[in-house]
């Protein structure tokens, strides 16, 4: 299940992900299989071929992409997933999820 987002977010990664651009949505996340993982960012885009070519871009394995209707997606987790928000220049998703523990 997803928490921390609205609707307005969920709909604007759905636009950009169906226009073919690379979008990304982070949210709050349980998942049993992941014991310590409270967030995931799903990285869409609709362009199979530009989302291969990303997940490669940051030595990511495109076998894991998530087909899913209209929104094919990655999901990061964990410390390759601060490592790629940073990257991407998407501070404002580690602070708002607090996913680096400030001391």
């Amino acid at each position: 299940m997803a928490f921390g987002i609205n609707r307005t977010q969920l709909n604007d990664w759905k636009r950009q992900v169906e226009a073919g651009k690379i979008a990304f949505l982070t949210h709050y996340w349980i998942d049993e299989r992941f014991p310590g993982i409270r967030t995931v960012t799903k990285v869409g885009c609709s362009d199979l071929q530009r989302l291969r070519e990303w997940c490669q871009s940051y030595g990511l394995n495109p076998r894991y992409i998530h087909h899913r209707d209209r929104y094919p997606h990655f999901d990061l987790l964990g410390r390759e997933q601060v490592r790629i928000l940073q990257a991407e220049g998407l501070q404002d998703h580690i602070d708002h999820f607090r996913l680096i523990e400030r001391g």
